[in-house]
């Protein structure tokens, strides 16, 4: 009898699951699709896109079974829904699969217990299941006793380029332009449209997609509280007093960027060890609210040494400094953000960024160039100019290549 009652409530509870799964399936718009959208080979059995709050993983996940799958076959659902509270997932994988299920999702899979280990048992025990998840990009998938490295196909994605701005806000559609065409001056752009204007809001409201529906202010600061109090202290098990800790850090760095980092100056303010320091940064960068500029000393970006510390992006930079967000800071938060998907970032000796053999000093229309090298491969990238000339290059130019 007992076996009965718990057979009928999980059936309510999974019929309450394709219910909610359809309903986004049907609200799911087509007509604009992120960059990653295209690159990602879903073939394989088992996939994962990660990358911060906000930035469109679910969305695109929908419009890939909304327009290639036949949606009986596929199956969405998120890993905090109340299903799991009473099921494991494994257990809606095999009777999915059982029922001529192909491909399950699950998004937020950082929010589900032994999650690797679940997906590790789902890849092995049913070989005839694909699988997608998505996850906040603290989520490590080298971490953890399931070695998740060798079965899945990792893909990250990051917030709006300024040209996918362009189209998602305003309908206007570019092509990707990559650095060699940005440095000789051949990025395609519209006649009659203005630049300026466009990129001043795209500083400011543009890097997530869902800023075009109004009160991003709220949204993100809900996102960045979310990240910090549960995200980040979840994945690393670290207690409500270490939450305060990250919040204060971040502050810091708020008000500072950029700035070339006295960790042991920092480690002291918020009470913590330096190593703990290095821990917390690391935490942050991978979650999309920071990130560490390095030199190219070691040969390794990951191992090089840190030279400057950002915030990930301009609009963060907005939302925790709204009076005056520093110009300097703002427009190499920008170019580091924009560069990093497709190009080794490195500090520069006598400028501020290199990218493979060029180096970039960033500064507004009255920059000077008198501090790089006249040998062809150094540029000055301004803000506040619509079009470049020669070295130099206009800013916005650069969030066009992707």
């Amino acid at each position: 009898m007992q076996n009965d009652y718990i057979r009928v409530c999980n059936k309510r509870i999974v019929d309450t699951l394709y219910q909610k799964y359809r309903l986004l399936l049907q609200q799911t718009d087509l007509s604009f699709k992120r960059y990653l959208y295209g690159e990602i080979d879903w073939s394989s059995r088992m996939v994962g896109i990660v990358g911060p709050r906000g930035v469109g993983k679910t969305t695109l996940i929908l419009q890939y079974i909304k327009e290639h799958l036949d949606a009986d076959k596929a199956l969405y659902a998120t890993a905090d829904d109340l299903f799991f509270s009473e099921s494991r997932l494994y257990d809606l994988a095999d009777d999915f699969f059982k029922h001529g299920g192909e491909v399950l999702f699950v998004d937020e899979i950082h929010k589900y217990p032994e999650w690797s280990r679940e997906l590790k048992n789902i890849y092995d025990s049913l070989p005839g299941l694909k699988l997608v998840f998505t996850g906040s990009s603290v989520l490590d998938i080298l971490k953890g006793s399931s070695d998740l490295s060798r079965r899945a196909v990792m893909y990250a994605l990051q917030g709006l380029s300024f040209r996918e701005y362009l189209q998602l806000y305003h309908g206007i559609e570019l092509g990707v332009s990559d650095l060699e065409k940005v440095i000789q001056h051949q990025v395609e752009w519209p006649e009659g449209i203005r630049p300026l204007p466009l990129f001043d809001d795209y500083l400011k409201r543009g890097y997530y997609p869902f800023g075009i529906e109004g009160q991003l202010t709220l949204r993100l600061s809900q996102i960045i509280v979310q990240t910090l109090e549960s995200d980040i202290p979840q994945f690393a098990n670290l207690n409500v007093s270490t939450a305060r800790k990250l919040k204060r850090l971040l502050g810091i760095i708020a008000e500072s960027v950029p700035f070339k980092p006295n960790f042991t100056k920092i480690a002291s303010i918020i009470s913590v060890s330096r190593n703990s320091l290095d821990d917390y940064l690391a935490y942050m960068e991978s979650a999309g609210l920071i990130a560490q500029l390095r030199s190219g000393t070691s040969g390794i970006r990951g191992l090089g040494k840190v030279s400057k510390v950002y915030l990930d992006n301009t609009n963060i930079a907005h939302n925790l400094q709204p009076e005056s967000p520093d110009k300097g800071n703002l427009r190499e938060t920008f170019f580091y953000n924009q560069m990093r998907l497709k190009y080794r970032v490195e500090a520069a000796d006598k400028a501020d960024f290199k990218l493979e053999d060029y180096t970039f000093e960033i500064g507004g229309k009255n920059k000077k160039q008198s501090q790089i090298h006249q040998d062809g491969r150094s540029f000055i990238v301004k803000d506040d100019i619509e079009f470049g000339y020669r070295n130099v290059i206009p800013l916005w130019a650069f969030g066009l290549t992707y």
